[in-house]
């Protein structure tokens, strides 16, 4: 009799098969869903279904951790854990392509919305990015594409974080990913074009955990952050933030809304569409 623990585990491997394989009809989603713009699907691929949970709930973000292991670009947020089946372009670049091309350009039907997909770096950071630009060239007609400083958006736009080989894409004359910088990042006059998005740790630049009212010195720097970014031309996210449900989750989340902050983090899919449509009523 197999042990609780390896039937768990066939049963995650038979649901990731299922997403990896799943035909072109089923990639499209019900036409009730309605995009939520600012939410951030963090560790996505721990999913029972990556990136399908993620669109099935309305999110416009998602987050890939890859290994670059001889030759391949494995997704897995630990080394130890990844498999050789499970890759970048087989749990998200096909799908997406396939999803597009049956919304007519689009990852939801009729919606012209952003959507990201970032691509964290794990692994040697000039190795990994020669193979991430290589997957995402066979995939550019659905990509946004970067050529010498102007912008052509499309359906996805990647954007590579993490071990990031700055100099290697910064030199190159066209490119379908950006970088994620960082909130030191901001004053630097980077371009959005080069550096769209900027992310952190909520730790240690707040120490606020959601109990009790946020200190007012502490709302004025996250209203600081946001508003330097913006007027930088970036998009912010912090991780790291409390994702456990509970009110100190809820009150960060708030905060964060009315600061503007542009992603809300979170491994909690049906938790943040909740607290989304809450917050709308």
């Amino acid at each position: 009799m197999r042990s609780p623990l390896r039937l768990a585990a066939l049963v995650t491997a038979t649901l990731v098969g299922l997403a990896v394989a799943a035909p072109a009809t089923a990639l499209r989603p019900e036409r009730e869903v309605v995009p939520l713009p600012r939410a951030h699907a963090h560790n996505d691929y721990n999913h029972s279904r990556p990136l399908l949970d993620a669109l099935h709930n309305g999110f416009t973000s998602v987050e890939a951790d890859v290994w670059l292991v001889d030759g391949k670009l494995l997704v897995a947020h630990d080394l130890a854990y990844v498999d050789p089946k499970l890759t970048l372009a087989k749990l998200y670049l096909d799908p997406l392509e396939k999803r597009i091309e049956a919304n007519d350009g689009s990852v939801y039907p009729g919606w012209s919305g952003r959507f990201q997909l970032l691509i964290d770096v794990k692994s040697d950071a000039t190795a990994t990015y020669q193979a991430i630009d290589a997957a995402l060239r066979t995939h550019k007609r659905i990509l946004t594409s970067f050529v010498d400083g102007t912008v052509r958006q499309r359906a996805v736009t990647a954007v590579s974080s993490g071990g990031e080989d700055r100099a290697r894409m910064q030199s190159q004359h066209a490119r379908y990913a950006a970088y994620d910088g960082r909130t030191s990042d901001i004053d630097a006059g980077v371009s959005p074009a080069e550096m769209p998005l900027v992310s952190d740790s909520w730790f240690p630049l707040f120490g606020w955990t959601g109990r009790g009212p946020m200190p007012d010195d502490q709302r004025a720097k996250l209203h600081d952050i946001v508003d330097r970014a913006h007027a930088a031309g970036y998009l912010v996210r912090f991780w790291a933030t409390p994702d456990l449900p509970s009110p100190e989750r809820r009150a960060v989340w708030t905060e964060l809304l009315d600061a503007g902050v542009d992603y809300l983090n979170t491994d909690d899919l049906v938790g943040l569409k909740r607290f989304f449509r809450n917050h709308a009523s």
